[in-house]
């Protein structure tokens, strides 16, 4: 193969990051035709469609969307060397890249994570959200350093990775003001009268939680079930529902969503993990978060 033509690279990614051939063009002043005329070539030179065309529309291909993500770093890195130039001194960055399980509070991300902006290090955080497969999946092939997630990694999995369990927390219970007018008798026995909003099944918490309600000899009526966590909080912000948190958070919830604590228990716990390639954590970032958490 010939050697890379970088500007129909760029071409190629303004494309894909603008989403039209016609935006792409206004971006970089230059005719919709010769914009076409680039692309057609890129691709016949990589031997790959990098759109999907659907009438007018293009929709970046799977290849496509590999190809973008290193064109992205690729032209991330250009941009520090014209940083570099115009201060005329060098800076030199080092990249942390997190993929987040979906089920994952978002606040509660932000404070684990918060402490590698703080390093002396110049670091640029990148945080990627999704399926702790897809996820993992990313991890295999270096793509992510770490993963901050609420489930371990199971034995006999194909990914090389070891868990690290970074925090605990004990759960707390939530509802709007206006939920709990026409409740009787005391917590929790009157969790059986409300309707419910619950984490999605594939959250390790939704299990222990199961548990403990059964334990309880009560019935949930659910309502609505949830991948996201902070969806999950809207809806019990406008009343649909009871749901549960990290006691952790607990107060941020109170004063964001605007919903009162019910209840309590240290019997329903919320694990947290790092999964990373590492047996013996080694990489500066991940170790200043597990330092601050000591803290």
């Amino acid at each position: 193969m010939s050697p890379l033509n970088y500007n129909h690279l760029f071409y190629f990614y303004v494309v894909a990051t603008e989403g039209t051939i016609s935006k792409a063009s206004a971006r970089l002043n230059l005719t919709s035709q010769t914009i076409s005329g680039q692309i057609t070539s890129f691709e016949t030179q990589v031997g790959v469609n990098l759109f999907d065309r659907k009438g007018k529309k293009l929709y970046v291909s799977e290849m496509g969307q590999l190809i973008y993500s290193y064109a992205e770093e690729i032209f991330q890195l250009g941009d520090e060397i014209k940083h570099i130039l115009k201060r005329q001194q060098p800076v030199l960055w080092h990249t942390f890249t997190v993929g987040i399980t979906n089920v994952i509070p978002k606040v509660l991300a932000q404070k684990l994570l918060s402490p590698v902006l703080n390093m002396n290090e110049r670091v640029r955080l990148i945080c990627i959200e999704g399926d702790q497969n897809s996820l993992l999946a990313d991890l295999a092939v270096n793509k992510l350093d770490c993963i901050l997630t609420d489930q371990p990694l199971q034995l006999g999995n194909h990914v090389k990775a070891y868990n690290h369990l970074l925090v605990e927390s004990s759960s707390t219970f939530f509802a709007a003001e206006t939920l709990l007018q026409s409740t009787t008798g005391n917590f929790p026995q009157y969790l059986s009268e409300l309707p419910w909003l619950m984490q999605s099944k594939k959250s390790e918490v939704r299990g222990r939680l199961s548990s403990w309600l059964e334990k309880q000899n009560i019935s949930p009526n659910i309502v609505a079930e949830f991948d996201d966590s902070a969806l999950m909080k809207t809806f019990g912000e406008a009343g649909y529902g009871v749901f549960t948190s990290p006691t952790l958070i607990e107060e941020y919830v109170v004063d964001k969503y605007d919903v009162n604590i019910i209840g309590r228990t240290d019997e329903i716990k919320e694990h947290y993990y790092i999964i990373s390639p590492e047996r013996r954590l080694k990489h500066p970032a991940i170790l200043e978060i597990v330092t601050a958490v000591k803290k």
